[in-house]
């Protein structure tokens, strides 16, 4: 008999990584829309009522569970993720007199953004964290939570740090008709990729062979600047590069959510995913991804 996986944040990359924890799980996923049900049952998952800001909604999650995937962002303000608390509450509440039945493995989707600025450096997962931003801070919180109850309560919990996450249907295409400039080189801010499908390997990975209380950047080979990025899926898809311009004037042009991500520059290392979660990317860098998407023939709209 399969066990119960519990999905948390039921969007792309969940449906995505459906089709691979199907044949080794029973598929349960958290939804506060019952319009969004019959989506769900068509990617073989179950829904389950619940509402990650209405912690009474959650009652039914304490026992349900033998795994968690958590891919639920934090709530949009303040600094703490209320969300993640009301979940781990939710997972660990006596119903009866009975012993609580707890999730053996839990796997979090974090972010790349926890590190904050490192001005290019190339870094693992013992550099040490820096958020800059609240949508950060929350993340660590979360990632904080998360370790500790693990802890707590002998739950092997592992957390991979995500950083921008491209697919066919996940390319800035829009941006880059609306001729929206990017920085000049010399001022540009290193990015970091992975595709979707290779992210959803690496999720499964994750489940098979993470440590306890581990961290993994689960991210590509890639060492690109954020323009170059750009500059690539423009020449693929034929839409003329974007103009650059300096800095010091990117806030006229440029949003400010944007220029947040631009603040930041850092080069992921991915040495501790391939050689204890034993990923092969199918993608090692976005010019095989790229390349692989403009062959796809998906564009966003």
């Amino acid at each position: 008999m399969k066990q119960n996986l519990l999905l948390v944040g039921c969007g792309d990359i969940a449906l995505r990584v459906a089709s691979l924890l199907r044949p080794h799980y029973q598929l349960l996923g958290l939804c506060r829309r019952l319009e969004n049900y019959s989506q769900l049952r068509l990617h073989g998952i179950t829904p389950v009522s619940g509402d990650l800001d209405k912690p009474k909604s959650l009652y039914r999650l304490a026992g349900l569970a033998h795994s968690v995937l958590h891919l639920a962002p934090p709530n949009n303000y303040g600094k703490r993720d209320l969300r993640t608390t009301n979940l781990l509450a939710a997972l660990t509440k006596r119903q009866t007199m009975r012993k609580i039945i707890l999730p053996q493995r839990f796997v979090y989707i974090s972010t790349s953004g926890v590190y904050g600025d490192c001005h290019g450096s190339l870094i693992d997962e013992t550099c040490s964290i820096n958020p800059r931003t609240e949508r950060s801070v929350r993340r660590v919180d979360a990632e904080t939570q998360l370790r500790n109850w693990g802890l707590r309560n002998r739950v092997r919990v592992s957390i991979l740090r995500v950083p921008g996450i491209y697919a066919a249907d996940r390319l800035p295409l829009a941006r880059l008709r609306k001729n929206t400039p990017m920085l000049l080189p010399e001022e540009d801010c290193y990015t970091n990729c992975i595709h979707a499908d290779d992210l959803t390997r690496i999720i499964v990975a994750a489940f098979r062979h993470a440590k306890p209380g581990r961290i993994y950047h689960a991210c590509d080979n890639s060492r690109i600047k954020m323009g170059e990025y750009f500059d690539l899926i423009a020449d693929q898809f034929g839409i003329p590069r974007a103009p650059r311009i300096a800095r010091a004037n990117a806030s006229q042009h440029i949003s400010a959510n944007m220029l947040s991500y631009m603040g930041e520059s850092r080069q992921l290392m991915n040495f501790r995913m391939k050689s204890e979660l034993h990923v092969n990317l199918r993608y090692p860098t976005v010019h095989e991804g790229i390349a692989a998407c403009k062959t796809g023939k998906l564009e966003n709209k």
